[in-house]
């Protein structure tokens, strides 16, 4: 096969039978594997990468012949009547859904060495992504069994794609803590295989410049989870399963689970074949915009298209002034965020006929303008959010726009990297990730009727960030804005100063006046009713509770001293005083400072 698919130089310095005969066969078996892990094998991975570098050498636009328009999709306001409806609909519908991680990355551009989810999402708590994507989705497995009467509780699946890079650390992980509460059979880690490199426009697989018998390799893409999941058999398991969705998601997005019920609702309402999370997005903003493209052949499909095509592709079809905001100081066109909400059935249907095979594009880094040789190896790469790209028109795909502050803080650039912002554009990085949570919370007290302090400025690692309230909770103190609004009542006040740690779910904030810190663990859970029954563990928050509080204290991103996960951000906490109750017995507790 590899001589018929002009791949000789492989062999052009191999020695004689019976020299190297181990290596040869280690050739052999790393062959074998980028043959089976790849849809349609290696013979097709080579054809395809022809025509998309001869695509490439002649300058082609993938969008030749497609106009734009904006799609159709909802546009929901945190708090009101529709929004709040929504998030119920979601709640009930968990109990039908699947959730997939995307996690093949390491956090080296961050300046971290680890793996991004084991990093702290906030440092109040230190609750890592890992432990907060699960509470998250145990918290939404036992809301949605409550809602729905008479159903046994079901467990909520939740696949992991991994990588070499990230594999063994992502088992150590959640082994070492016990799953973090989850079901060890809960939860499947999927393994994505890395794809040949390819030297020159023919498609010539690159050998190792180290070893000969061994060929170059590079990671695919997270467009991979979807071939990955169409071979594991997952997908008819839980269609046998009675589930209905598919929920993906990306590894460093603190706020993501803000935003799922909502968006899950609107799927379910919509009866949306795909739905994609969205924001808000400024016209040319560095952040892929959801588009309805339509060919001049009449084929139409709604896609994420890359802010650096979208302009001149608007410029192309009739727009002149291209990608520009519109009357409410956006771009009509919302900003992808890679979260995306499937419906089982039909994307069933379409991986069959795919057989999970992602559009894929190829982006080789030329020597000169002939376009003849490449500065290094390239390969082929697919993106998950490319998978409506192959879908028939008769598709139901929309997408869900939420506020930024609500749905959206990635954390993925280094602080040198992030320092270099242009101002007013988002960091993405360890430090704004951080504030976004404190926001965010912050922001959704507001909303439920509590005084919260305005934020203040302040800089860490060259980046100046608003500093709201230190507010972080756990998914099962509160999942959806309506949770929130039944748990807090009275005249409550948080200062700025103030950090706020809620850890269990029957802890109601009533009157509540903080200056300083204060943390409330309740690790007894039992269900909590609107009357105040004496079985019933519930636990008062209220009165003043003043005292000196957390401070932050800068640390340089270049302080050796400091562990990583603390430099990338900035700061430390210096816990300086604090009130801390614990409440492990059944009962009602009234906590009056």
């Amino acid at each position: 096969m590899l001589l018929e698919m002009g791949q000789s130089h492989l062999f052009e310095h191999w020695p004689e039978p019976g020299v190297d005969d181990e290596q040869k066969r280690a050739f052999f078996d790393q062959v074998a594997r980028l043959n089976s892990s790849y849809p349609g094998g290696l013979a097709s991975y080579i054809n395809t990468a022809r025509e998309l570098l001869a695509d490439s050498k002649a300058g082609k636009n993938p969008f030749d012949g497609f106009t734009p328009s904006v799609p159709s999709g909802e546009s929901l306001t945190f708090g009101d009547n529709s929004f709040v409806q929504f998030e119920e609909t979601g709640v009930r519908e968990m109990q039908n859904a699947a959730f997939v991680l995307v996690a093949g990355g390491l956090g080296e551009r961050l300046g971290y060495n680890g793996i991004k989810v084991a990093l702290p999402r906030e440092s109040s708590s230190g609750t890592c992504y890992l432990q907060h994507y699960i509470e998250s989705i145990l918290a939404l497995q036992d809301a949605s069994s409550r809602l729905v009467e008479g159903g046994s509780p079901k467990q909520i699946p939740f696949v992991i794609m991994t990588s070499d890079d990230t594999h063994a650390r992502t088992l150590e992980l959640l082994e070492s803590n016990s799953y973090f509460g989850m079901n060890p059979t809960q939860v499947k880690l999927l393994k994505q295989e890395k794809v040949a490199c390819l030297d020159d426009n023919v498609a010539r697989l690159a050998v190792d410049p180290r070893n000969k018998y061994v060929i170059q390799t590079k990671p695919h893409g997270h467009g991979d989870v979807h071939s990955l999941l169409y071979s594991s058999g997952l997908l008819n398991l839980w269609r046998h399963a009675g589930l209905r969705w598919v929920l993906f998601f990306q590894d460093t997005n603190g706020l993501l689970f803000k935003a799922i019920p909502a968006a899950l609702g609107v799927s379910a309402t919509k009866q949306y074949h795909v739905n994609s999370l969205a924001v808000p997005r400024k016209a040319k903003e560095a952040i892929g915009g959801i588009a309805k493209l339509t060919h001049a052949d009449g084929r139409t499909m709604v896609i994420n298209v890359e802010y650096n095509q979208l302009d001149p592709l608007l410029r192309a079809t009739g727009y002149p002034d291209g990608d520009v905001n519109c009357e409410t100081g956006y771009s009509p066109f919302p900003g992808n965020i890679n979260q995306l909400i499937l419906e089982l059935g039909p994307y069933i249907e379409e991986l069959t006929k795919t057989g999970g095979a992602i559009q894929e594009f190829v982006n080789p880094k030329y020597k000169d303008a002939s376009k003849t040789s490449f500065k290094s190896s390239t390969r082929l790469e697919c993106m998950m959010q490319d998978y409506p790209k192959t879908l028939p028109p008769t598709a139901r795909v929309g997408f869900t726009v939420m506020d930024i502050w609500l749905a959206y803080a990635p954390v993925k650039n280094n602080p040198e990297d992030a320092a270099k912002v242009p101002k007013g554009n988002p960091y993405h990085s360890a430090t704004s990730g951080e504030m976004a949570v404190y926001r965010a919370n912050s922001l959704i007290l507001k909303k439920a009727g509590v005084k919260v302090d305005d934020p203040v400025l302040q800089v860490f690692n060259g980046q100046e960030v608003e500093v709201w309230p230190h507010v972080t909770w756990k998914p099962k103190w509160a999942l959806t804005f309506a949770d929130v609004t039944s748990k807090v009542s009275g005249s409550c006040s948080i200062s700025q100063k103030s950090t706020l740690v809620v850890n269990g779910s029957n802890i109601f904030l009533e009157d509540l006046s903080l200056d300083g810190a204060l943390v409330i663990n309740s690790v007894i859970d039992a269900e909590v009713c609107s009357d105040l029954s004496e079985e019933l563990h519930m636990v008062k928050v209220g009165g003043s509770v003043q005292n000196k509080g957390w401070i932050l204290e800068n640390v340089d991103y270049k302080d050796t001293s400091a562990p990583e996960e603390v430099r990338i951000r900035g700061f430390r906490i210096n816990k300086v005083e604090q009130l801390e109750k614990t409440y492990n017995e059944p009962g009602n507790f009234c906590l009056k400072a």
